[in-house]
This record gives C-alpha cells, structure tokens and sequence, in this order.
C-alpha cells in the first residue's frame, strides 16, 4: 500500500492512493491554508469510519440483513499538548433497515472493532475507542 503528497501552494496539498484516487489536504486560514480540503487528522478519523462501515455492512449483508442505510459517525478528542493526538474517539453505528436483528448489529460492531477493523486496532492503541449503535426500522 502506498500513498503520495504533493505539496500544490501554501498549506494544500493533493494526496494520491496506490489506487490513483485523490483528495485535497489544506489547514485551516489560521495556519496559511486555504481552508479547501481536509485536515490531516480529519482523514484519520475518516479512514477508521469508512474502514468499519465497510466491516460492519459486509457482515450484515452476510448475516442476510436486510439493511437500507449505514452510518457511522465518529467523534475524536484531542491532547491539549503537542503532539496533539487522539485520546478519545467514539464510533456512532446508525443502520437501517427492515426486522434488523439487534444481536447482528451488535456482533458486527464488535467484530469489526477487535478483529476486523485495521484503523480501529491500531488507533486504538494510542487512545480509548468506544462504539455505539442504534437500530431503525425501514
């Protein structure tokens, strides 16, 4: 796996996967950005949401749930001191769908967070994460 950052001006940057997707990376106005892409440590707490998501959505998808809509939403604080790094961080699971069975809910979240999840592993080692869930019908 593989990543490039290219420096464009001021504080933005244009990142490029292994795969050739690209993102922008800018700081904030305050910092000599632009405000025009995201921080870096927004793409961490990113790369864990989408690298859970993907978890918990395929083990459901396998446990023949019917599901209309994942979210997760995640949550990190910060040390006051520099480096400031992740002490906290908190993963909200939001799925829809029709006669979810709550025990598969609840076992894919836990599956993905210590076994599965690559981001949430290793974050984790730095910093306490926690995981929530709620079902809705639809």
């Amino acid at each position: 796996m593989k990543a490039r950052i290219k420096w464009v001006e001021g504080m933005n940057f244009v990142g490029e996967a292994g795969t050739g997707h690209g993102v922008v990376i800018d700081g904030g106005k305050e910092r000599g950005g632009r405000d025009t892409g995201f921080r870096p440590m927004e793409m961490l707490l990113l790369g864990l949401g989408g690298c859970t998501a993907v978890d918990v959505k395929m083990m459901l998808e396998k446990g023949r749930q019917e599901i209309s809509d994942c979210i997760v939403e995640v949550d990190g604080e910060r040390a006051d001191a520099v480096p400031a790094v992740f002490t906290k961080i908190h993963v909200h699971y939001i799925v829809t769908g029709k006669a979810l069975k709550e025990a598969q809910v609840k076992r894919a979240v836990e599956l993905s967070s210590t076994k599965y999840c690559s981001a949430s592993i290793m974050l984790g080692k730095s910093a306490e994460v926690t995981h929530s869930y709620e079902i809705i019908e639809g």
